[in-house]
């Protein structure tokens, strides 16, 4: 692991930690035990939490001695709220093992929680049941604070966490997200927070371990974003997670184009559903970084610019499969150049208003088929066989002989 936390073993009749059952069942106990055990392991949590708020170290080691550093690498956290809810208790006897969905909020950026799901270890000695261990669930990343104690450094309109970086480099990329909020606000409007997160772990395996990935998935990749689909109206608590490896190597135009493309997926994720094509909703991030920096087409598109002169122009607009990040640099290259060329058409042919418009007009959808053309049609008068067709044309004549 990146952080500091041991190696802990997964025995027990554990679960699925994200499954949330009506009851807490327990594995070879009776229904009223359980449900008095469930009560007294929900009240040291409730008691935990209000110790991580309140900063109180000696009332956080009374309820056990699981990460004793967390006030700590928490302090220059703004924490909002920490709670935590038990979704499911196993074991029997005096050690039992919890599923447990932790959920905070940083003061002033977060207007809804980040949810995130823990597996706790608890002991019970003299009466009294005490966390011994809290780790990321199975398939789940680790929060930031697990790898270290935090420095915060507050922009405009930026807070960035970092573990393992110096002040200045964590101010720099404030700047750049300062920069960045503005930027995407020009371009989408301000039906948004206009505010963001961004953590920096201090290398690459950091990354990987709070996306709860292998840190070979992003290598090469620069930063990315978290955060569930929208759809609802309310926008989470999206973070942008920057790579210090592939980011810092980045010139001064390569970071603000990478954070405001990032700072994009933010604004508009509320407007995301699984209807969204990845080509739009990166296409449009794309084209929000690059918008007003004056690169033209063969500069931002050099990928696809090669395929078109070497007569190998795509037919089709790319499929979600695309963006993977495999080992084809080129391919995934060509994915969000093309996905980018098509906002810009749509930016160019039919108004930048109309580009919001249709972006927002597919995530009215919560299901693929159909999304974009019924979007097509109603924001910009024209079918999808259509649309590709002068895509394809736009690719030619804006990346061939004569760009």
């Amino acid at each position: 692991m990146a952080g500091r936390r041991r190696a802990v073993g997964r025995a027990g009749c554990l679960v699925a930690a994200g499954a949330l059952l009506a009851g807490v069942a327990g594995c070879g106990a009776d229904a009223p035990r359980t449900d008095a055990r469930s009560a007294a392991v929900q009240d040291v949590l409730d008691r935990r939490a209000r110790a991580v708020l309140g900063k109180d170290a000696a009332a956080y080691r009374a309820t056990g001695g699981a990460d004793p550093y967390l006030l700590l690498d928490l302090a220059a956290v703004p924490l909002d709220s920490w709670a935590y809810h038990l979704t499911r208790l196993d074991g029997s006897g005096s050690r039992v093992r919890a599923a447990a969905e932790l959920r905070y909020r940083v003061d002033g950026y977060d207007t809804a929680p980040v949810v995130a799901e823990r597996t706790l270890t608890l002991l019970r000695e003299d009466g009294r049941w005490r966390v011994v261990d809290d780790e990321p669930a199975a398939k789940s990343g680790e929060q930031l604070w697990e790898q270290g104690r935090i420095t915060a450094v507050k922009g405009a309109h930026s807070l960035v966490l970092g573990v393992g970086q110096q002040r200045s480099v964590l101010a720099s990329y404030a700047d750049i997200a300062d920069r960045a909020v503005p930027a995407v606000t020009d371009a989408w409007g301000r039906r948004w927070a206009r505010r963001v997160v961004v953590l920096v772990p201090e290398s690459l395996d950091g990354m990987g371990e709070l996306l709860g990935s292998p840190a070979a998935s992003y290598r090469g990749i620069a930063a990315v974003t978290t955060g569930e689909a929208g759809g609802s109206g309310s926008a989470p608590a999206d973070r942008v997670i920057i790579n210090p490896e592939a980011y810092g190597v980045l010139g001064d135009l390569g970071k603000q184009v990478v954070l405001t493309h990032e700072t994009a997926h933010v604004a508009t994720r509320a407007v995301t559903t699984p209807a969204t094509p990845l080509w739009l909703s990166e296409g449009y991030a794309d084209w929000t970084g690059y918008r007003g920096t004056g690169r033209t087409a063969a500069e931002a598109a050099p990928e696809l610019r090669r395929a078109v002169r070497e007569g190998t122009p795509p037919a089709t607009l790319p499929e979600d499969a695309d963006f993977g990040f495999s080992g084809d640099s080129g391919k995934l290259a060509r994915a969000y150049e093309s996905g980018w060329l098509a906002c810009r058409m749509i930016a160019e042919r039919w108004g930048e208003a109309k580009l919001n418009a249709f972006y927002a007009a597919v995530g009215e959808h919560q299901r693929r088929a159909g999304a974009v053309e019924g979007a097509l049609h109603k924001v910009l008068g024209i079918g999808e066989d259509d649309f590709a067709a002068k895509w394809r044309a736009y690719v030619r004549s804006e990346l061939g002989d004569g760009s």
